[in-house]
């Protein structure tokens, strides 16, 4: 007996995520695409706009392919400009549909459903882990250096070293990095406490002065063009001393380094020295 074809048919946004490179992608809900106010200010960034909506939606959409004549028709009517608006071609309409569900899938993963299904890949660690041995396999998360499509692909963010990766395998390298935005990474973290308490359980786990590039076993020195990189990442205030100097300096000059410029700043008599960058500063 043969099957329905309606039971055979799978959903354009169910086939989009089960393409090949597509693992970092959850499914849109259709509620939340069918909701406008989630789509504002996409119809100017995405060619046949309404088109591809609907073909996301698993609408019926004309195509160039289905009136072949149409494009003869317009063709020989230019003097008429209220002619019907030509049609896109198959090609042209997956195009711009798999660019309006990356721009929605990045306004998605920033709602509470979409946050958690991305928290459910992220606990599967079906993004990766951090290459750096100090992060202890910590799982990756995807971002965009920007919210523009076409500018960069996807990057992964580490949240315990808080550096940005590319991903190891090239099956992800035509992913568009605005499909994720730059917002989700910190927004993740915020949402669910226990990856903080994972990155701090790792940044205590080792002691950065056990380990070191050495010769003869003597440490190279830090100033060394060769010496210990990125050592900064780990040097997270721990005592009451250190995180009241981090919560002064992080928005402020300290008070201590502000009174030993003033005083640098005197010459012999007592006098200011011209500083150009302290003028433009007090001004």
């Amino acid at each position: 007996m043969p099957s329905d074809p309606e039971d055979d048919y799978i959903p354009w946004i169910q086939q989009f995520c089960e393409l090949f490179g597509h693992d970092y992608f959850v499914p849109v809900a259709q509620e939340f695409i069918e909701d406008d106010f989630n789509l504002t200010g996409l119809s100017s960034q995405v060619p046949y706009y309404r088109e591809a909506l609907y073909t996301i939606l698993d609408y019926q959409v004309e195509t160039a392919e289905d009136h072949p004549d149409e494009k003869a028709i317009l063709n020989g009517s230019h003097s008429n400009n209220n002619t019907k608006t030509e049609l896109p071609n198959k090609a042209l309409l997956a195009r711009s549909a798999e660019l309006l569900y990356g721009l929605i899938h990045a306004r998605y993963i920033i709602s509470k459903p979409g946050l958690t299904a991305m928290a459910s890949k992220f606990e599967r660690n079906e993004f990766g882990s951090c290459p750096r041995y100090f992060c202890d396999g910590m799982h990756l998360i995807p971002v965009g250096s920007t919210d523009m499509a076409g500018q960069e692909t996807v990057r992964l963010y580490c949240p315990c070293c808080n550096d940005i990766y590319i991903p190891s395998s090239s099956r992800y390298l035509n992913i568009d990095g605005a499909f994720f935005g730059t917002t989700f990474p910190g927004l993740l973290v915020k949402m669910f406490p226990e990856i903080e308490n994972q990155c701090r359980i790792r940044i205590n786990k080792f002691n950065q002065n056990d380990f070191g590039l050495k010769l003869f076993g003597f440490k190279i020195n830090e100033l060394s063009a060769s010496g210990p990189r990125m050592k900064w990442l780990k040097m997270h205030p721990k005592s009451s001393e250190e995180k009241d100097e981090y919560n002064n300096c992080e928005y402020s000059i300290p008070l201590d380094e502000v009174s030993t410029g003033d005083e640098s700043d005197m010459d012999d008599n007592g006098e200011d020295l011209d500083d150009d960058d302290k003028t433009m500063a007090s001004e």
